[in-house]
């Protein structure tokens, strides 16, 4: 499938930058998907914005989850991961802002689906993700 729809999962609190940065690397390089910025802008009751998102991760083909430093913290980052599972919405993870290996990951994420931030690799990611799930 040409140009997957893919939605970026991040820690708004601590990780804003970095999915700036990364949603716009996306935009001017020879990626092979596109990202949905869909984050909220303003801060929404708890139901509308659970709504709202599993509404919006419902029509993407993946999702990208954004591994910082802090992920232990992100609540809403596992909410989406539980979002994605139940739509089949099939999902890996870059890590950013210094995190690694030994890095707490979201409750949902597999350490054998986050990788390093590097353009190649997130291309073959995206790839295997577009024939898993609901893009099977």
């Amino acid at each position: 499938m040409a140009d997957p729809r893919a939605f970026i999962s991040f820690d708004f609190d601590n990780n804003l930058t970095e999915k700036n940065l990364f949603v716009g690397q996306i935009k001017n390089s020879r990626t092979p998907f596109r990202a949905q910025d869909w984050s909220s802008k303003t801060k929404l009751p708890q139901a509308q914005w659970e709504k709202l998102l599993k509404e919006k991760i419902g029509k993407c083909h993946l999702m990208i989850v954004l591994v910082g430093k802090s992920m232990g913290s992100a609540t809403g980052v596992a909410k989406e991961i539980g979002f994605a599972n139940d739509q089949d919405v099939p999902f890996f993870g870059v890590y950013v802002d210094g995190a690694g290996t030994s890095s707490t990951l979201p409750k949902g994420l597999a350490r054998n689906r986050t990788i390093a931030w590097d353009w190649d690799k997130i291309a073959d990611a995206v790839d295997q993700m577009m024939t898993e799930g609901k893009n099977k």
